[in-house]
């Protein structure tokens, strides 16, 4: 039986998300360093902010998030009607999509970018333009080459996914400056806080009508499994991406567990110090055993393998001694495992299982 009803066409054309595996057939005592989450949890503010929302579950959520947009804007000094609350950065990301491309709209994207923007791009009927890199970082004179008349939106992560490399302020500023009058440079904060001192664009959106920042609650914060992200952008733009966001887009829990969470600096500061420790130790133990990686600014380790053979033999028996990493050869590093950096123990696990791997110890 045939049928008229069928998608928008570029839709078939998105391959479907893949998360971190979670579980090991066989194994009990996994560690988890496949999605890049704060081995800490998230702060007990937070927490306690869940506990109490529970008794408000028969009521509706705010629409319009003024008291976690309020709390943004303190913490980081920003004006809070420029800020726009998601269901993760994902959200954003979307609502940019939905709302600025046109039918046959280009979108470009880095080679290494995280998939999301590929899948809104398609999702809304865009055409994304993938541009390299220069060895794993973003390279912005490829970007302006690519850059054309239909070009509507520019997605960079900095520090980006699954790298962790970065570029600095001269060169986000050239790009600002330099992509099409008609085009929006998204600025994709993730790994922001992981960088100390780093505003990850709050200023030039400040500074600029053509720049927009996303941030996450996913990953230091540790509530990733609650959802919850916001943008920041000139207020032209957050006007339209408030008349596509839906009203109820966030639950209770999820704003106030956010909100609690955010004003939490110190939390914030323990666990960007302690990722700095395990990073850079376990970056070093992987170089001595042969295992290089480019400098991370973020809270994981591209570790590069001489081949994708290689790379997936090395999965292969991490998973067999209950310890889960991400392949990434989705996003074009098929000889790469990104590794999570989790708490000391964890790396440790990891970096001694690698090394029996490497010495044929399997």
């Amino acid at each position: 039986m045939t049928t008229a009803i069928s998608p928008r066409r570029s839709i078939m054309d998105i391959s479907l998300y893949k998360g971190g595996d979670s579980t090991v057939a066989g194994q009990s005592n996994i560690v988890k360093l496949s999605s890049n989450e704060n081995p800490f949890g998230p702060p007990d503010a937070a927490k306690d902010a869940v506990a109490r929302a529970v008794h408000e579950l028969h009521r509706y959520p705010s629409t319009d998030h003024a008291s976690l947009r309020q709390a943004i804007a303190e913490v980081h000094g920003l004006d809070a009607a420029r800020i726009i609350c998601g269901v993760g950065s994902d959200e954003i990301i979307h609502f940019l999509c939905q709302a600025y491309i046109e039918e046959g709209g280009e979108v470009i994207h880095t080679e290494h970018g995280f998939a999301m923007y590929r899948i809104s791009t398609l999702a809304n009927g865009g055409t994304p333009v993938e541009v390299k890199e220069r060895e794993r970082v973003t390279d912005v004179d490829a970007i302006l080459a690519a850059c054309t008349d239909k070009t509507r939106l520019v997605f960079i992560a900095n520090p980006n996914n699954p790298t962790g490399t970065m570029i600095g302020q001269a060169e986000i500023t050239r790009l600002a400056e330099g992509i099409p009058p008609q085009a929006i440079l998204v600025l994709d904060g993730a790994y922001a806080e992981y960088v100390e001192g780093f505003d990850a664009g709050a200023a030039m959106v400040e500074a600029r009508e053509n720049v927009v920042m996303t941030r996450t609650f996913s990953k230091i914060y540790g509530l990733g499994g609650l959802r919850v992200g916001w943008g920041y952008a000139p207020t032209a733009i957050i006007d339209v991406l408030n008349r596509v966001r839906g009203p109820f887009n966030l639950s209770s829990p999820a704003l106030a567990a956010a909100e609690a969470a955010v004003r939490d600096v110190d939390f914030v500061a323990r666990c960007r110090a302690e990722n700095a420790r395990c990073r850079d130790w376990m970056a070093n133990a992987l170089a001595e055993l042969g295992i290089p990686s480019d400098t991370s600014t973020a809270n994981f380790v591209l570790a590069r393998f001489a081949s994708e053979a290689e790379a997936n033999a090395c999965d292969d028996h991490l998973r067999s001694e209950g310890i889960l990493v991400r392949r990434v050869a989705g996003y074009n590093l098929p000889n790469c495992l990104r590794i999570t950096v989790g708490d000391e123990s964890a790396c440790r696990r990891t970096v001694h299982a690698i090394a029996q791997f490497k010495a044929g110890n399997v």
